[in-house]
Order: structure tokens, then C-alpha cells, then sequence
């Protein structure tokens, strides 16, 4: 299977460039100084020359305060180039595999969101990803959007100057000695290699529509820093907070958390519980310690 990544240099592309080619797959990882996703003639000579059977598009612009002030570019990148590169699918006949969001949900149900559930996107950023899903769904033959949620890998956050939620509270914890994490934003802390396997399976799979790929169960952001904590042994004053402790400059969803109902039903969901994803990832780190 000739597969090319988009965003191969991000925390879950490099990941996904990992996980095909443990499958045996002829993988190219393209980033973005090989080729903007917005460059329409510039992909186009990457579909033309290495003929590829799947596409996983990662690229994004997912720094949510730069997509408020700069929607244009939010647009561009976030749901147009989908748009572009669902066309692209047609006309090469190649399986688009589409990353999205849990931005496009408004955090107000307050239990775990399904695909059938409506998006209702609190900014800009989540309003252009959601227009993504809609160009590709509407756009492609052989598809697949799959949501995601608190990303964390190896490979460095450009967004967020290199680090992940897991690395900023290591990096407080050893600095200072104390750290305060908020207790009423809930999400699923998803680690890329787990996602990247997940992906390869619905990619091999075939199936088309909406997918939820996260691990199982749920945590608040105070959780997910206890258990860090926990895991590594690391000595930290660790005090809960509320999230008007530290206002936000955009809007976003404060329970977030997805269910992968589609992939249950389908019998493909092999994603595994949130902290065990933790121990994995903090021994790819070196950090793990036995409690």
C-alpha cells in the first residue's frame, strides 16, 4: 500500500510514517518544506510521480489563538486544501484519510460525544477544521475523518514551541516544584502512536465516514498531571484549579472528551485506556518509573 503522509514531521505524522511502514507500506513523508498543503500544483506532481494508494493529511493549522487573528489563513489551510484534496482523491482514485478535531464540539453535553452528535464549534479554529470534514465528506469517493483529542508524542508540538501537555507539566514540576492544573476541563489525552496504529487499521479496513479514535476513557487536566506525576515519580506540589483561574483569550470546549462509537460498531476500535497510553509514552520518553 503507497501511502504519503501529510504534516510527517508533526507529533502524530511521524508517528503514522512509523506505524505504515511497520505494515510493510512504501511510505513517503512529505512536511511542510517539502510542500505547503495549500500548494494544489505542487501536490499535484506528488500524486502524479508516487501514485499513491492512501493520503493521510495532518497538516493543519491548529494554534488556536493565531487561527482567531488570522482566519483567512485558518481557512486556507484548514478547509480548503481539504477541499483541494478531496478533488485530488477523485481524479487519482487514492483513500483519503483526513485528521480532525474534538474542537468542532462546543463542550456542552457534557458526556461523551458520537459522531451522530451535532458539531456546534466555539472558534474560529474549530469552525474551519469543521469545514474541512464537510469539503471532504462531500468532495471524496473513498474517505475517512477521524477526530482525535490532547494530543501527545514525541516528536515536537510546532504550536506549541516543542512541547505537549506531558513535557510542559515534567518541565514545571523540575523548574518549580508546584504546579496548578485545572480540574473542570475534561478531555481524552490521546497518544500518536496509538492513534497512528488506529488510523493504519481503518486505512486497511476501507471503510468511509466519521471515526472518533481516542483512547478509552476520560480525565480532567488535573487528572492527566496527577497521573504524570504518579508515573514518574516526580516530587511537585500539584494544587487543583478552575478554568477561571486562567481565562482564555478564544473560547473553547470545556468537556471534549469522544466516544469511538464507529469504530466499535465496526469492530476495529484498538485503541487502548488512557493511562496505560500514558506508561507507554512516558517509557518512550525514558520517564516511566514503577509506582
Amino acid at each position: 500500500m503507497r501511502t504519503i503522509i501529510l504534516g510527517a514531521n508533526g507529533q502524530l505524522g511521524s508517528d503514522l510514517v512509523k506505524a505504515f511502514r511497520a505494515h510493510s507500506c512504501d511510505v513517503a513523508g512529505l512536511t511542510h518544506q517539502d510542500v505547503e498543503v495549500s500548494d494544489a500544483a505542487g501536490l499535484e506532481r506528488y500524486w502524479e510521480n508516487l501514485k499513491p494508494d492512501v493520503v493521510v493529511n495532518t497538516a493543519a493549522f491548529h494554534n488556536v489563538e493565531l487561527c482567531e487573528s488570522d482566519p483567512e489563513t485558518a481557512l486556507e489551510v484548514n478547509a480548503l486544501a481539504p477541499r483541494r484534496l478531496a478533488a485530488a482523491s477523485v481524479k487519482h482514485g487514492f483513500r483519503l484519510i483526513h485528521v480532525s478535531t474534538d474542537y468542532v464540539f462546543d463542550g456542552a453535553k457534557g458526556r461523551p460525544y458520537t459522531e451522530a452528535d451535532a458539531p456546534r464549534p466555539l472558534n474560529c479554529y474549530g469552525k474551519s477544521k469543521l469545514s474541512g470534514e464537510y469539503f471532504v465528506s462531500a468532495g471524496a469517493r473513498d474517505y475517512a475523518i477521524v477526530r482525535v483529542s490532547g494530543l501527545y508524542g514525541a516528536a515536537p508540538c510546532r504550536a506549541k514551541k516543542g512541547l505537549n501537555f506531558v513535557k510542559t507539566m515534567l518541565k514545571l514540576a523540575r523548574e518549580r516544584g508546584e504546579v496548578k492544573v485545572t480540574a473542570d476541563e475534561f478531555v481524552t489525552p490521546t497518544y500518536t502512536v496509538a492513534a497512528a496504529n488506529q488510523i493504519v487499521k481503518l486505512a486497511e479496513a476501507g471503510l468511509n465516514g466519521l471515526f472518533h479514535a481516542t483512547p478509552q476513557g476520560q480525565c480532567s487536566w488535573y487528572e492527566f498531571a496527577k497521573a504524570i506525576f504518579r508515573f514518574t515519580q516526580t516530587p511537585v506540589k500539584l494544587t487543583r484549579s478552575s478554568s477561571a483561574d486562567f481565562p482564555a483569550k478564544v473560547a473553547r470546549p470545556r468537556y471534549s472528551v469522544l466516544d469511538n462509537t464507529a469504530l466499535r460498531e465496526a469492530r476495529l476500535d484498538i485503541m487502548p485506556e488512557w493511562t496505560q497510553c500514558l506508561c507507554d509514552y512516558l517509557k518512550e520518553l525514558g520517564e516511566f518509573k514503577a509506582e
